[in-house]
């Protein structure tokens, strides 16, 4: 189940994996520091900005270096690619519905997104650390 055609997809399913797992924590251990960030976020529309243009550029990125559909974890991390993509265009696109969204969660939703999150970034690092390539590209 594990297994991918490529080992950038393990290298790439690994540094999400240890990225999503970093975010989690912070989102469990600080939800009230993570409900000012959202409240700053939605207050700045320079930051907003910003943060489509990295995203674009990432999720392009990510895109264009891994563009995958093979097995299931490769599946898994370009749809990954595709999700930071989309979410850079909303962010430039229509950010009022992305940002009374980030505004809309509460402390205590903040705990759930953050439990949600630590099983995402587990799955990406089962797949970086238990998966095995059996070819390289």
């Amino acid at each position: 189940m594990l297994d991918t055609f490529a080992t950038l997809t393990l290298q790439l399913a690994r540094a999400y994996g240890i990225g999503i797992v970093i975010v989690a924590l912070a989102a469990l251990l600080m939800p009230a520091r993570m409900a000012v960030v959202f409240a700053d976020f939605e207050r700045s529309p320079a930051l907003a900005f910003l943060s489509a243009l990295f995203a674009l550029v990432l999720g392009l990125v990510l895109i264009v270096l891994h563009s995958l559909w093979t097995d299931m974890p490769a599946a898994l991390v370009s749809l990954l690619g595709w999700f930071i993509l989309a979410k850079g265009i909303l962010l430039l696109a229509a950010p009022e519905g992305l940002l009374k969204i980030a505004a809309a969660i509460a402390p205590g939703l903040i705990r759930l997104w953050g439990v949600l999150a630590l099983v995402l970034g587990a799955l990406y690092l089962a797949i970086g650390l238990g998966g095995h390539a059996f070819a390289s590209t």
